[in-house]
């Protein structure tokens, strides 16, 4: 790829962030409403061993339990998951951006 012209590696970049963004989007809209309401590992430790209730709250929250207050049911788990990926994206975009610019 070291010989194609710079435009056209960031054409096919373009690309793959494209294609990653919506394979991501469609596992969230798919696999989201078969996600279970069990507990996970550590709290289901923590049930089983009795300490659960001396857990203390979190400092903050962002998507609490994986859901968005006001939306029920699937919706609300399939839109924090979205919520999840764009921040996700976001954040590995600007780290890319740090990067390539550091390298120039």
């Amino acid at each position: 790829m070291s010989g194609q012209p710079a435009e056209s590696r960031r054409r096919v970049g373009r690309r793959w962030w494209i294609v990653g963004l919506a394979v991501a989007v469609l596992i969230v809209i798919v696999l989201a409403p078969l996600a279970s309401s069990d507990p996970d590992g550590l709290e289901r430790v923590a049930s089983d061993s009795g300490f659960l209730g001396d857990a203390r709250a979190a400092l903050f929250s962002i998507i609490p339990d994986y859901t968005i207050p006001g939306l029920d049911g699937n919706l609300s788990t399939i839109v924090a998951g979205l919520i999840g990926v764009a921040l996700v994206a976001g954040l590995l975009f600007l780290l890319g951006r740090f990067l390539s610019r550091s390298r120039e």
